[in-house]
């Protein structure tokens, strides 16, 4: 007994399997000296100031420019021209039309309105009935806008322009605003815009104003054949304008505060005298 119970113990001992004690594994973390992390974390914030600088506050910073005795309409207005003016929509409201033409007598007169009728192929502006009387009520010299839309066949917004506008001798030419391009080609966009303007210039007998910022148009309308129309550019909060062609209106601003409009209003010059303007109107 006392040699059997010795083998299994033995048996015991030998089965007994024998764990060898845990390596500790090397640690992979590097130890970043803290100031490395101060130096990272101060350029992460120098480069969300330079974008929000760039993005939002260089765009705009024309606002708070001083004026140097040239603020008006709570702008600082552009220097050396006469004729000034306003464009409207039904995004200004009702207009008090007897308090803006107080405005006349102030130093920076508005002599002409820029007011928009229709949209695409059969949007009409709900305020441009009561914008287009009031305006020859008060004798503010009047244009009339049409904003294009690529997708809509040109014909079709050219009629739809025709049929709702009765200018008069005495009002500027029609104009069309171009500001978007849809999913046409550049090639398309010039087709169709030259499109409405020569059945408009046909009706009316004059030719159309054009309307766009400089930038579009020297991306999809630098094109000779529109260089032969009046052009009004959109270029805000800059001293002058940058566009290198020949011009005759310029909208400078889109926040101006006009007595009378409750809400902000484009303020554009014209380029020139007020008998000039007169001159392009319809005879």
């Amino acid at each position: 007994m006392a040699a059997r119970n010795s083998n299994s113990k033995k048996k015991r001992i030998s089965g007994t399997s024998r764990t060898s004690p845990k390596r500790k594994k090397k640690s992979t973390k590097r130890n970043f000296p803290s100031w490395l992390y101060y130096a990272l974390a101060a350029l992460a914030s120098a480069l969300l100031l330079f974008l929000f600088y760039y993005l939002f506050i260089r765009p705009y910073s024309y606002r708070w420019k001083p004026c140097y005795g040239l603020k008006a309409y709570d702008v600082c207005m552009p220097c050396c021209y006469d004729v000034h003016g306003i464009d409207i929509s039904h995004h200004q409201g009702d207009i008090d039309w007897k308090q803006l033409s107080k405005g006349r007598n102030s130093a920076y007169p508005i002599e002409f309105v820029f007011i928009k009728a229709t949209e695409g192929g059969d949007h009409a502006d709900r305020k441009f009935a009561t914008n287009f009387s009031a305006a020859k009520q008060y004798g503010v010299i009047r244009g009339v806008y049409h904003f294009f839309s690529p997708k809509t066949d040109p014909i079709k917004q050219a009629d739809f322009y025709i049929n709702s506008v009765r200018l008069e001798s005495g009002d500027l030419p029609p104009v069309l605003d171009v500001e978007v391009i849809g999913n046409c080609t550049s090639q398309a966009l010039k087709q169709n815009v030259k499109m409405w303007l020569d059945k408009v210039e046909r009706h009316y007998g004059v030719k159309p104003i054009l309307y766009t910022s400089y930038k579009f148009k020297n991306r999809y309308l630098s094109d000779p054949m529109f260089d032969a129309y009046p052009y009004w550019i959109a270029h805000y909060y800059v001293d002058s304008v940058r566009y290198e062609g020949k011009w005759h209106f310029w909208q400078h601003t889109d926040i101006g505060i006009v007595p009378g409009i409750e809400h902000d209003v484009d303020l554009n010059v014209f380029n020139g005298t007020l008998e000039e303007l007169r001159s392009l109107t319809i005879k």
